[in-house]
């Protein structure tokens, strides 16, 4: 049985916040986060043995958005395989799909997190192509200081964010809920201040293997999405919410999923990590419920 969107309390509370709420990011289009997406991280080697065949995979899926991991703080390089990146990028190109870049920062070593965030803006494929937008996948906790940890990340997203100019920027948090129910992870996340710098937020919103069945994933993710616009105090945050591990989803968490995302009805986007564990049949539910 479904379970109702009025089941969270937090939609009350935000006519209180609303009153504060943060500023958005100017001049940057958030619509290259939007509609149907999904997940390449630097671990996906059958990718980058094919990228054009697996470009037109994509593309044949119905994909609007690839979002592609250049590299992460624990990386030997600031973009992992660039000829093969390139290669992929101007395929996916050629079929009209979008590419957005992430980068995952330590906060250990803010000069190393600045030069390889600032990379995914300074990256040319071959034939002089870029990306569309850019994302900082803000979960890293490496750093043990969260006071510290937390104002490293503010600031490295203060200085993409200068640096993008029209360059859309989202912000891959960790998983709102996740973090109420786990609050030492990382405590007081600075969402207001990452959402006065950011176009967008992609939350993981993790479900697969933790959570059985229609009911228990609806009301996770359902609550997910209400509490990122809660805690980034702003009601109109554009999120592109995305689900998994896709492979651990279940037909019943799929469309628990699925659900919860089609009944809040104010996203912008949807996507299962990753492209590599996303079963065949789970697109069809993907392009159902999409933007």
């Amino acid at each position: 049985m479904r379970a109702p969107l009025a089941v969270l309390a937090i939609s009350v509370a935000f006519g209180c916040a609303g009153a504060t709420s943060a500023p958005a990011a100017k001049g940057a289009d958030p619509s290259v986060f939007g509609g149907l997406g999904t997940w390449v991280d630097i671990y996906d080697g059958g990718v980058y043995a094919s990228p054009e065949a697996t470009a037109a995979r994509i593309a044949a899926n119905g994909v609007r958005t690839v979002w592609v991991e250049t590299a992460n703080y624990r990386a030997s390089t600031d973009i992992v395989k660039p000829a093969q990146l390139g290669r992929f990028v101007e395929a996916l190109h050629a079929r009209g799909v979008k590419v957005v870049a992430w980068y995952l920062p330590g906060h250990v070593d803010p000069a190393r997190d600045t030069r390889r965030s600032l990379a995914m803006l300074t990256f040319r494929t071959r034939g002089g192509q870029t990306f569309d937008g850019i994302s900082l996948n803000i979960e890293g906790t490496a750093l043990r200081d969260v006071a510290l940890r937390s104002r490293r990340a503010v600031e490295l997203a203060r200085r993409v964010r200068r640096a993008a100019g029209a360059t859309p920027l989202a912000i891959i948090p960790f998983n709102p809920r996740g973090l109420e129910r786990r609050p030492s992870t990382w405590p007081r996340f600075p969402w207001a201040e990452l959402s006065e710098v950011s176009d967008a937020f992609a939350p993981m919103v993790y479900t697969g293997g933790a959570f059985k069945g229609f009911d228990a994933t609806y009301g996770y993710v359902t609550r997910a999405i209400r509490l990122l616009r809660f805690q980034t105090g702003n009601p109109d945050v554009a999120i592109h919410v995305a689900g998994g591990v896709a492979d651990r989803l279940g037909p019943e968490e799929l469309a628990g999923f699925a659900a919860a995302v089609s009944d809040d009805g104010g996203t912008i986007g949807v996507s299962l990590y990753d492209w590599a564990t996303t079963p065949a049949g789970h697109w069809r539910v993907l392009r159902q419920v999409s933007p």
